[in-house]
């Protein structure tokens, strides 16, 4: 498994999480539905900036 589908399975449980701690709390569901959206993008964000490989260094023309 590579390490952006870990990460991101990370991200799907550690929102699943939240959200039922949302509901529990009696948050409404719209309310729930944009916190979810909104980590999910950050979440994806920062899976694809911490696991992308470096570009390897130009060389030069001779």
């Amino acid at each position: 498994m590579s390490s952006l589908a870990i990460y991101l399975l990370g991200i799907v449980v550690l929102v699943g999480g939240l959200a039922y701690g949302a509901h529990l709390a009696g948050v409404t569901a719209q309310w729930i539905g944009v916190g979810a959206i909104v980590l999910l993008g950050i979440g994806i964000v920062t899976a694809v900036s911490r696991t992308r490989s470096k570009d390897p260094p130009v060389e030069p023309d001779p």
